[in-house]
């Protein structure tokens, strides 16, 4: 009876995920990313279903109720958050406003990352008068400051929803031309690069296919960052009436509303103050959330 000898093969070696998986993993073990990600979810989703979640029309007017307090402060629950000067249902108008102040920050920051994204690559991958020239641009810009350009600009045209959003949105790219040039450049010294242009790519499909996917963690920070500022702006704005005009439902001009009685029903301020806090809060945190989930060194 021959013994027959078992040969084992030697185990397949191990395969790495993709690092697609890796980032998901990395995103899921972030806490700041996911409380950003989830509060920014919820927001969306209010602000997405205004229609099927507000209990009543935020511009209807019931003076017959105006002033009710909210639930926690003893008041009925046919208003949960109360009722504005107007008789307006407060939870319906906050909920309508969170699509104004998402719809602008959004928006603002779009056009903004247009602008910047284009000099600062341009600037950081020419170099030389190029990029001469786009550091001139940027420095008349931060010579302006944006508030007060945007209080001039708003007064002099009207508060309306387009005209905010293009004042926000022209004033605010200078972060991402001058944060967009240093990393262009530091890709512009990739073996890569050079290996596309000896092989003779097109100006257009090195931006595009090589350097812009390389600096996209960049622009999706800034991108968070002035979300949240065009949003302060825009509250800001409402708040100094050349912003969203009435009787549009807008956080700030909420707050606007309320001042003049502070110190006898403050829950009109209190309210739409901290729903304009927890949705910069979450843009901040998962802005930081995605640097940290995204930098090379995988920090946590």
């Amino acid at each position: 009876m021959s013994n027959t000898s078992l040969t084992v093969s030697p185990g397949l070696p191990a395969v790495s995920p993709a690092p697609s998986r890796l980032l998901v993993r990395k995103a899921l073990k972030h806490r700041g990313f996911m409380v950003g990600f989830l509060l920014l979810l919820f927001v969306g989703v209010v602000a997405l279903f205004a229609p099927l979640i507000a209990p009543y029309d935020p511009n209807k007017q019931d003076l017959l109720a105006r002033l009710a307090p909210p639930v926690f402060m003893g008041g009925d629950w046919k208003h949960l958050l109360g009722t504005d000067a107007l008789g307006r249902d407060y939870l319906s108008r906050l909920i309508y406003g969170a699509r104004v102040s998402l719809l602008i920050g959004f928006t603002a920051a779009l056009i903004s990352a247009v602008i910047g994204t284009v000099l600062g690559v341009l600037g950081g991958y020419f170099g030389g008068k190029v990029d001469a020239v786009v550091m001139f641009i940027v420095s008349v810009r931060l010579a302006l400051p944006a508030t007060l350009v945007a209080l001039a600009v708003v007064a002099l045209f009207g508060g309306s929803l387009t005209v905010v959003v293009s004042v926000l949105g022209l004033l605010l790219w200078d972060r991402f031309a001058v944060v967009l040039r240093s990393a262009t450049m530091q890709v512009r010294q990739m073996d890569y690069i050079a290996a596309a242009e000896v092989l003779g790519a097109s100006l257009p499909r090195i931006l595009f296919k090589d350097v812009l996917p390389n600096v996209m963690n960049h622009l999706i920070v800034i991108v968070t960052l002035e979300m949240a500022h065009a949003i302060i702006l825009e509250a800001a704005l409402s708040f100094l009436g050349l912003g969203v005009q009435p009787p549009t439902p807008s956080w700030g001009l909420m707050i606007s509303e309320g001042k003049e009685m502070l110190l006898f029903e403050s829950w009109l301020i209190t309210i739409p103050g901290i729903a304009l806090f927890i949705l910069v809060f979450s843009i901040n945190m998962l802005g930081d959330g995605i640097r940290d989930v995204t930098a090379p060194e995988g920090r946590n």
